[in-house]
C-alpha cells in the first residue's frame, strides 16, 4: 500500500466538498494550492477562496501563487514532498507542475469526458437539454481535459433541473469518485483509458454575454432548457422594450406552455399576475427575473410595482 502525501489544487465551493472528503478519509493532506485573494463587493475587501476559508480552518498548509511558473512557487511546492496532486476547479497547470510528482497529477471534472471539455460543462449539459451527464478523474497531460482516464461515474439530470441544483449533485458525486481514485491510486492499481475522440464532441465554453443570450426564434424546448442551464448563475437575458424604454433583464425560471398561438414572437404578454413570452410553439412563462439594478424577484412580486404595456416585446 502506498503512503499518498496529497497536495490539493481548487478555489471554488465545487473543490471545498472534494477537500473535505479527502480530509475526512484520513489521507495526508501536505498543502493547498488555491488562488490569491481578490477584492470583491461594494467595499472592495478583500475575499478569501472557499477552499482558503475550509484549509485554514483544518490548520492545511495553503500557497496562493500568482505564477505558477515562478522558481518560488516552484520550489516551494518541491518543498512539500507530495507524490500526488489532486486538482479541482482550478486554473490550467503548467508541466513543471503537474509532471512533478511521483504518482502523477489528477483532475475531477464536471462532464463524461471527452464530452464537454472546458470551463462551463455542467452550464452547458443543462442548457443543451442532456438527460445525463457525470463526473470523471483524468490525469492531466498538456492540453486541456485530454489526459487518460482513471473513473467516470454517471448523474441523471431531472428534466426541471437547472445548473445550481445539478452542480451540488456532481459535486457530492465528485467527491466520493475522487475519494475511489485515490484508493486505486493507493493500492497502485490505476489501469487508464486513453478518452476516445469523436466526431461529435460538444464543448463547454467559458460562458461570455454573448453566448448567454436568449434567442427567441429557437423553439420553446430550446429556450427552456437554456434559461435553467443558466440559473442561478450567470442567468440568460434579453433585451426588453416595454413602452418608450428598453432595458436588459435576466430570466432565472421559467414553465413551458405548448399552445398554438397567432402572436410575433418575442411579444410580451401580461394576464391573471402571469407574464408571457410567444415563441415558436407555444409560450414561456416567466417565474423569476431581475431588471437592472434590482434584486432576483419572482414575477407575481414583479407585477406588484411594475406594469407590461400591450406592446412589450423581448428580442
Amino acid at each position: 500500500m502506498r503512503k499518498l502525501r496529497i497536495v490539493f489544487m481548487g478555489t471554488p465551493d465545487f473543490a471545498v466538498e472534494t477537500l473535505k472528503a479527502i480530509v475526512e478519509a484520513g489521507y495526508d493532506v501536505v498543502g493547498v494550492i488555491t488562488a490569491p485573494d481578490r477584492p470583491a463587493g461594494r467595499g472592495r475587501k478583500l475575499q478569501e477562496s472557499a477552499v482558503k476559508k475550509f484549509a485554514v480552518e483544518h490548520n492545511l498548509k495553503v500557497l496562493q501563487p500568482t505564477n505558477l511558473k515562478s522558481e518560488d512557487f516552484l520550489e516551494e511546492l518541491r518543498g512539500l514532498e507530495a507524490n500526488l496532486q489532486v486538482v479541482v476547479a482550478f486554473r490550467m497547470l503548467p508541466e513543471a507542475v503537474w509532471k512533478m510528482p511521483e504518482y502523477g497529477t489528477f483532475n475531477l471534472h464536471a462532464s463524461l469526458l471527452p464530452q464537454y471539455r472546458g470551463a462551463a460543462p455542467i452550464n452547458w449539459a443543462v442548457m443543451n437539454g442532456e438527460t445525463e451527464t457525470g463526473v470523471s478523474t483524468f490525469f492531466i497531460d498538456e492540453k486541456i481535459d485530454t489526459g487518460e482516464m482513471i473513473l467516470q461515474e454517471k448523474v441523471q439530470i431531472d428534466p426541471a433541473e437547472d445548473a445550481g441544483s445539478l452542480h451540488d449533485k456532481l459535486m457530492n458525486t465528485g467527491s466520493q469518485l475522487v475519494i475511489k481514485t485515490l484508493r486505486t491510486i493507493e493500492e497502485g492499481d490505476v489501469k487508464t483509458v486513453p478518452q476516445q475522440e469523436t466526431s461529435e464532441l460538444k464543448t463547454a465554453h467559458k460562458l461570455t454575454k454573448e453566448n448567454t443570450r436568449i434567442d427567441w426564434e429557437q423553439p420553446l424546448d430550446v429556450i427552456y432548457n437554456f434559461i435553467r442551464g443558466l440559473s442561478p448563475y450567470p442567468g440568460a437575458w434579453t433585451m426588453l422594450q416595454n413602452g418608450n424604454t428598453e432595458q436588459l433583464f435576466k430570466i432565472y425560471a421559467s414553465e413551458k406552455e405548448e399552445q398554438e398561438h397567432q402572436l410575433e414572437i418575442g411579444t410580451v404578454t401580461e394576464e391573471e399576475k402571469q407574464v408571457k413570452v410567444a415563441v415558436k410553439n407555444g409560450f414561456l412563462k416567466l417565474k423569476e427575473i431581475q431588471l437592472p439594478g434590482k434584486r432576483k424577484m419572482t414575477v407575481k412580486d414583479l407585477l406588484n410595482g411594475y406594469k407590461f404595456f400591450p406592446n412589450a416585446k423581448v428580442r
